[in-house]
């Protein structure tokens, strides 16, 4: 007998295969949203989710399978297709033109106009103070893009689709560059929005977000679905299972520090942001050899411009900095790096990799001219890098056809592997891990753990940098909260969350300290 109270299908697809070559990206996937639910779709990066929404959205073409959008069949030959039936897209990386103004940004290529084709001003931008308001979503319609910060420039891609009618919202990993305060704001609004009868996919591998904001889960491993899960009957573990296909350690396993000698010590460093106003301000701290010292705060309060002072790709605006007892603080990247600082990037993408370069190439990056990788600096030594390159390939479990491959056509994780490996492969004195599994699927955020463990027990000093408050509290031996380019507190490792969020906000009552 057929359930009359079952909410009707917003979005069903049927024996969905894409294969891309040498990757079977979707195997005959078979996926129902029902209308005016928080859909999760989850699972380590490569496990084709995002490709599975690309198709959904009209980006990618199936190679087989059939959808169907509220009941009807809908062959899906572009983006175009996909928002003429209700469906809307945003994008892990934003789609915004950054010098647009926020109402300029709504209503590219769907522009009211005037009779004589003029382009309606009034028009544009009373439809979008109704749709701000009727979502809760405040924007200001003439603020420039670009001087937003990240959560904001999240709400106007969310715009972006209601303004073109879409009832079904695809979330590529919204919450990947937010910080918990943004996050909890985007989750207060896909709330409103589904109270409003809209249907949102939403796409992460942050296992306690996908538990706080969805009705059902959809676990993905290797182009399959191998899972359909209620939230309120599942747990972390089990999602956790299904996504990597064995039992994953969700809590950092590590036993206490046994700190050394003083490897880098910073005094009274200074530095300006890259639109040269003083982002941080007369920090001094002391980083231990076999500890880990991790950087709390809300993003923006100096920890980028702390990491990149230190690793010489920013000058400093004063103060100083020792490795040991020698002064750094002036030297070039690359003399810092020789020194026995290694740094993994905040940006993988940007600053880590050169994307059109193979694996091999990567992974000696920075190194290219040592006398390991080359003669006279000048002629490469092609066995001694593929050596090395297979090497870290294995060691660090880079999945990837060939250490010839170019790193962009690997997933996040692999991509950020490849930094990590490089990083660590050196057995550095400090190494400088700025937001190190950011974007990262499970899976490899307990790999990045374990190695950062192993390097700390191997005698390695080193500075955390993470936006998640939970990796800083499981990794760190101690924790310095910085608020306003200031170090406000140094924290014990058991510090509690309300204590150092008080803190990151400028409230508590932590005076400045220099750690010893």
């Amino acid at each position: 007998m057929t359930n009359t109270n079952q909410p009707s299908l917003a979005v069903e697809l049927r024996g969905i295969s894409k294969i891309f070559p040498g990757v079977v990206a979707n195997d005959h996937v078979d996926l129902e949203v029902r209308q005016g639910e928080i859909h999760a779709l989850v699972g380590e990066n490569g496990a084709g989710k995002s490709t599975l929404m690309n198709i959904l959205y009209g980006l990618i073409r199936a190679d087989a399978g059939q959808i169907q959008v509220e009941g009807t069949p809908v062959p899906m030959q572009g983006p175009r297709d996909a928002i003429r039936h209700g469906i809307g897209m945003v994008h892990q990386h934003f789609m915004l033109i950054p010098v647009f103004t926020v109402g300029e940004n709504v209503v590219l290529g769907s522009e009211p106009v005037r009779p004589g084709g003029f382009y309606d001003y009034a028009r544009a931008r009373q439809a979008i103070d109704d749709l701000t308001k009727r979502y809760g979503l405040a924007l200001d319609p003439d603020a420039r893009v670009g001087d937003l910060p990240v959560g904001l420039q999240q709400r106007v891609e969310i715009v972006k689709v209601l303004y073109r009618g879409a009832r079904i919202l695809i979330l590529d990993e919204p919450t990947g560059v937010l910080t918990p305060q943004e996050s909890t704001d985007l989750f207060r609004v896909l709330r409103d929005l589904v109270k409003s009868g809209k249907t949102i996919i939403f796409i992460s591998h942050k296992l306690k977000e996908v538990l706080a904001i969805s009705d059902r889960i959809t676990v993905m491993r290797r182009g399959k679905v191998v899972g359909h899960l209620i939230t309120k009957e599942t747990n972390e573990a089990e999602i956790a299972r299904l996504m990597v296909g064995r039992d994953v350690l969700l809590r950092v396993d590590k036993a206490p520090a046994k700190p050394g000698p003083v490897a880098l010590r910073i005094e009274n460093l200074s530095a300006n942001s890259d639109r040269g106003v003083l982002a941080l301000r007369d920090v001094s701290l002391e980083l231990h050899q076999g500890e880990i010292l991790g950087i709390a705060g809300v993003e923006g309060n100096g920890q980028s411009e702390l990491v990149e002072t230190l690793a010489g790709t920013r000058h400093p605006a004063g103060g100083h900095v020792f490795l040991a007892d020698r002064e750094v603080s002036n030297l070039s990247a690359a003399s810092i790096r020789l020194a026995g600082v290694s740094h993994i990037p905040e940006d993988r993408r940007g600053a880590g990799l050169v994307l059109n370069y193979s694996v091999a190439d990567n992974l000696i990056l920075g190194r290219q001219r040592t006398p390991r990788f080359a003669w006279d600096g000048l002629v490469l030594r092609l066995r001694s890098i593929f050596a090395w390159a297979q090497r870290l390939i294995s060691e660090f479990d880079i999945r990837t056809p060939s250490a010839r491959t170019p790193a962009r056509t690997l997933s996040g994780g692999n991509q950020q592997k490849i930094i990590v490996a490089r990083e660590m492969a050196t057995e550095p004195r400090v190494l400088l891990a700025a937001q190190p599994t950011r974007g990262v699927d499970i899976g490899a955020i307990e790999f990045i753990h374990r190695r950062l463990v192993a390097e700390r027990d191997g005698g390695a000093a080193i500075l955390l940098v993470s936006a998640e408050l939970d990796e800083v509290r499981s990794l760190s031996d101690r924790i310095a909260v910085m608020y306003e380019g200031r170090i406000v507190s140094v924290e014990p490792p058991d510090a509690s969350e309300e204590r150092l969020g008080l803190l990151m906000t400028g409230g508590g009552t932590g005076d400045r300290l220099k750690a010893g």
